[in-house]
């Protein structure tokens, strides 16, 4: 009798992975229809929030104010059935302003007590507006919840409701009145994402919607169950030792004065990327390789997201600053530079 080929996959194993792409890829497109009844263009940024949604990171959106930064974000929160928060970052806005304080209560008996009031970080979708418009001290407030999805307060671990996503919107940094993000909170965006003017026909949309009295209505389309469970099927794709290999090259040819560093690079970057922007590069590339049908990812899959997940994440002498030369042009010559295939050094 012949044997069955040691690799073959189990039909019924087979059926159930298309089933949970074939969801992912429908939900995924269910949450971008709905925001696209609010939105007009901005096609790139949205995927970028998206796929950070579906890989459990943060997104960074910059630019000049009246772009649609927040009206983005609040048709995201409507189109999901999660708790919404939203922090105006403001100079005045202090670190209990955001993860909230203990205040004393009186009780019927005349007993006074402490008991904490859950700031607006308590939700699992948190939009911080004009997050560079705070001081450093209360920005830093954001790095436990990022990260480790906890506030510690009043000596006491508070644990965050998953899926937790914070999208922050900030004006560049050439506008009065801001302050940059420290390294170790932009480290923990997965993407920054850049927007730029809306295009001739999508402003004329813009102003069919916006001043004729139409009013879009976003149905929530997706709850924190199905998230969490795209979640983990985004982590279960497989990667390639050779595409990973690209991945991690690519990342390196950032690291100035490294084996594979590029001569921009080592002219024009004061620090590289971290491990984080391996990990963001992996993890979006995967949603990439998801929302075409495939089961493995590519090395363009790695080239599309390297953007947005390295241009927060390197930081530019003053070199650079002179000749005004930005993280993006940067990080093209590295994709240009970066060979995809390259022989794997021997364990």
């Amino acid at each position: 009798m012949t044997q069955p080929h040691p690799t073959a996959v189990d039909p019924q194993l087979q059926a159930q992975i298309q089933a949970l792409c074939d969801a992912f890829r429908r939900d995924y497109r269910a949450v971008q229809a709905e925001i696209g009844k609010a939105i007009v263009g901005h096609g790139p940024i949205v995927d970028g929030v998206l796929t950070c949604l579906f890989v459990g990171g943060h997104a960074l959106l910059e630019g000049v104010p009246g772009l649609g930064k927040t009206a983005l974000i609040r048709a995201l929160s409507d189109a999901l059935h999660l708790h919404f928060g939203r922090i105006q970052f403001t100079p005045d806005l202090m670190p209990a302003d955001v993860i909230g304080t203990n205040v004393i209560q009186e009780d019927e008996h005349g007993r006074r007590q402490f008991k904490f009031m859950p700031g607006p970080i308590f939700a699992q979708i948190v939009l911080a507006d004009e997050i560079n418009r705070a001081t450093p001290k209360t920005q830093s407030a954001l790095l436990e919840a990022m990260q480790e999805r906890q506030v510690t307060a009043g000596g006491e671990i508070r644990p965050l409701t998953p899926p937790f996503f914070v999208m922050a919107t900030q004006n560049p940094l050439e506008q009065e009145g801001t302050y940059p993000l420290p390294e170790a909170q932009l480290d923990r965006f997965l993407f920054k994402l850049n927007l730029t003017y809306s295009n001739r026909a999508e402003l004329a949309e813009i102003l069919e919607r916006t001043t004729t009295g139409k009013q879009p209505k976003i149905e929530s389309v997706l709850d924190a169950e199905r998230i969490i469970a795209h979640q983990k099927l985004v982590r279960r794709l497989a990667i390639a030792p050779h595409v990973r290999d690209y991945l991690i090259r690519c990342v390196l040819a950032t690291h100035p004065g490294g084996e594979f560093a590029t001569s921009d690079v080592n002219k024009f970057v004061r620090v590289g990327a971290s491990p984080r922007a391996a990990q963001a590069i992996e993890l979006a590339a995967k949603v990439r390789a998801l929302l075409d049908g495939r089961y493995h990812v590519a090395v363009q899959d790695i080239k599309d997201v390297v953007l947005p997940a390295m241009r927060h994440r390197i930081l530019m002498n003053f070199e650079a600053e002179a000749e005004g030369v930005s993280p993006d042009a940067i990080l093209k010559k590295v994709l240009e530079e970066t060979p995809t295939n390259l022989a794997l050094t021997p364990a």
